[in-house]
C-alpha cells in the first residue's frame, strides 16, 4: 500500500527539496511549476486539512501561511525529522500513509503531492472510498500527482523519456502506479465526488473531488 517504496524516500530526504525546487536532470519537467502546483491545491483547500505524504513541508508550509489547520501524514521517518526542523511546532506530523493514520475529528480536505501514484488502482480506489465515508458534504479530495489522459499518453511518455535518455525517469514510470484520467474519474463519481482536473505540467494533473 505505496510502503514498498519507502527505503527511496528515506534515502532521497536530504536532497528532495534541491531536486523539486532546483528543476533539473531527468525531472526537470516532472517538477516544471512546483511552486504553482502547491499554490494550486492551498486555494482549492479550507477548514481542517489533512496531508498525506507530507515529505519535507513544502506545501504544509503553504497551507500554513495561508490561516489553514493542518494534520501531516508521513511514513518516512527522515522526511519527518527535516519537515519537523522547517515546521517547528506549527504542525503535527503522524507517522501513517494513505489508509493508515489515527482516528481525525472535525477534517474538511484531504491533500497530496506527487505520491497517489504509490498506490495501485486498486487501492485508490479503496482509499478514496474511505476518504468518501469520512468526509461531510463539501468536503474536498485536492491531490496534485502525474497521471496521463489515455493509456496511450503513458506509454508514449515512457518511450519519450528512453529516448531522451531518461532511464531512471523512465523506470520510475514503468514500476510506480501512474493512473490515467478516466479511471481516477470513474472511482471519483462512483464514490460520490464531482470531479475537475486541471493541467499543472506534461505530466502532471491537480484532480479536486468534491463530495455531494
Amino acid at each position: 500500500m505505496g510502503r514498498e517504496f519507502l527505503d527511496v524516500f528515506e534515502q532521497w530526504a536530504e536532497s528532495y527539496d534541491e531536486t523539486v525546487l532546483g528543476h533539473k536532470g531527468e525531472y526537470k519537467e516532472v517538477f516544471s511549476g512546483y511552486r504553482q502546483i502547491l499554490e494550486s491545491v492551498v486555494k482549492r483547500s479550507y477548514g481542517h486539512v489533512i496531508e498525506f505524504g507530507v515529505g519535507t513541508g513544502n506545501l504544509t508550509k503553504k497551507l500554513i501561511d495561508n490561516g489553514l489547520k493542518v494534520t501531516g501524514i508521513e511514513p518516512s521517518s527522515q522526511m519527518r525529522k527535516i519537515a519537523e526542523a522547517k515546521l517547528g511546532s506549527t504542525v503535527k506530523i503522524i507517522d501513517g500513509d494513505f489508509f493508515h493514520f489515527p482516528e481525525i475529528i472535525n477534517f474538511d480536505t484531504f491533500v497530496s503531492t506527487y505520491a497517489f501514484h504509490h498506490l495501485s488502482d486498486l487501492e485508490k480506489a479503496e482509499a478514496i472510498t474511505k476518504y468518501g465515508k469520512l468526509l461531510s458534504k463539501g468536503g474536498r479530495i485536492v491531490f496534485a500527482d502525474t497521471m496521463f489522459e489515455s493509456e496511450e499518453d503513458y506509454s508514449n511518455a515512457i518511450v519519450k523519456a528512453k529516448e531522451e535518455g531518461f532511464h531512471n525517469l523512465a523506470n520510475d514510470l514503468e514500476t510506480e502506479y501512474y493512473t490515467t484520467i478516466p479511471v481516477i474519474r470513474a472511482i471519483l463519481e462512483n464514490n460520490g465526488f464531482n470531479v475537475l482536473f486541471t493541467r499543472c505540467n506534461s505530466f502532471v494533473w491537480l484532480m479536486e473531488g468534491v463530495k455531494q
